[in-house]
């Protein structure tokens, strides 16, 4: 089931939960030591955005330090006591652009920026529902839905997508796209932004958007939208430029899928049936994790798959080779090591507990494993000075 539906269910339940959230343990900042990595030459190590259900106001962030191989948790409380409410409610995105870091936090309706160094606080960007972020020149791009978090089938409210100046993190222009856009990506000159219609498709699969706006950079403005498949969440962009998107389809007769777009032809132009939740592009490697709910069966599909971006063929559906799998919940994000291949997945259990995070050898065997925060899913690498 998509994060959102739960967190809108949970909040619902909020009265409920409170009584039990009282006895789920809570964890101020600590520190476990790993095993270390062979290859720490060029990256420092890695955050990891814990999202914290709807409602819970418990997004924290992790660091996993290359070096040393230690693992703390946390980090965001200790480094700056002084912020009221630390992070805030659902971490949505994580991002390092220069110097500095970006957490978007979704229902905060802020962007926390940050020393990328040393995680201290530099200043906050407000934005209303923002949920994912890109970088420029001296911009950065995030996508907004604009209006409150509701289920509606009658949602009004067009999202956005801010152009944001980097030095002043002021908002200096936006751009109206389609209803819900969440991810995008950036390619000669032009903004591809994934609408959803998220909002208001959960009552009935003929409002999902299913359309990609294409946003031309020097006028920011909507220039034309390229038609895919209901629901879209996930864009990346390989290494010719091409893009990769991935519909979450309804939850019930539409699957999730994955989409190829040609750049020159702005169309789409190859479909591979193959489920999407998260993904983490190296190289030609697109490596995927999904978990497909289905209202019909009431069941979760789970995949770990590596796509070639350049052949657009799916290489495997399970690039875990242990059998580590079995052990593994609900797979919430992805990323790999630019040098070593070594693969981190984390697992966000059952949504209200802390998750777990996995490494891997790039053969698929297990290295270790180390409980996160509440969601973990959003990892952002951080390269040495």
């Amino acid at each position: 089931m998509s994060r959102l539906l739960l967190g809108l269910h949970c909040l619902l339940l909020l009265g409920a939960l409170s009584s039990c959230r009282e006895e789920v343990e809570l964890f101020s900042s600590d520190e476990i030591d790993l095993e270390k990595p062979e290859e720490t030459t060029a990256y420092r190590g890695f955050y990891l955005l814990n999202e914290g259900n709807m409602g819970s106001n418990k997004s924290t962030l992790d660091f996993y330090d290359f070096d040393s191989g230690t693992y703390s948790r946390n980090i965001y409380a200790e480094v700056n006591p002084d912020v009221p409410k630390e992070l805030g409610d659902v971490g949505n995105d994580l991002q390092i652009y220069g110097s500095k870091l970006y957490a978007v936090i979704n229902v905060s309706n802020k962007i926390e920026v940050m020393d990328a160094q040393t995680a201290t606080r530099i200043g906050q960007i407000e934005i209303p529902n923002c949920r994912y972020i890109q970088f420029e020149g001296k911009y950065a791009y995030v996508t907004s839905y604009a209006g409150p978090v509701e289920i509606n089938p009658d949602y009004t409210q067009r999202g956005f997508v801010a152009k944001v100046d980097t030095a002043t993190l002021q908002v200096v222009d936006e751009c109206l796209v389609g209803f819900q856009p969440d991810e995008l990506a950036i390619v000669d000159g032009k903004i591809y932004v994934a609408n959803s219609g998220g909002y208001m498709g959960a009552g009935s699969s003929d409002n999902y958007e299913r359309t990609v706006s294409v946003i031309d950079m020097e006028s920011f403005t909507e220039e034309k939208r390229i038609d895919v498949a209901a629901n879209l969440h996930r864009v990346r962009a390989d290494q010719r430029g091409d893009l990769w998107v991935s519909s979450r389809g309804d939850y019930k007769e539409l699957p999730s899928r994955l989409f190829f777009i040609d750049s020159e032809k702005q169309a789409v132009t190859d479909t591979l049936d193959i489920p999407v939740s998260s993904c983490y592009l190296s190289g030609d490697s697109l490596y995927v994790c999904s978990v497909s709910w289905s209202y019909i069966t009431y069941s979760n599909e789970i995949t770990y798959a590596i796509v070639n971006t350049k052949t657009r063929e799916v290489v495997t559906r399970n690039f875990i080779t242990d059998g580590t799998d079995e052990e593994i919940e609900i797979p919430y994000g992805v990323m790999v090591h630019p040098v070593s291949g070594d693969i981190f997945l984390a697992d966000a259990g059952n949504y209200v507990t802390p998750g777990m995070l996995y490494c891997f050898e790039r053969s698929g065997k297990k290295k270790w494993s180390v409980r996160t925060g509440d969601i973990p899913a959003h990892f952002a690498l951080l390269k040495k000075d």
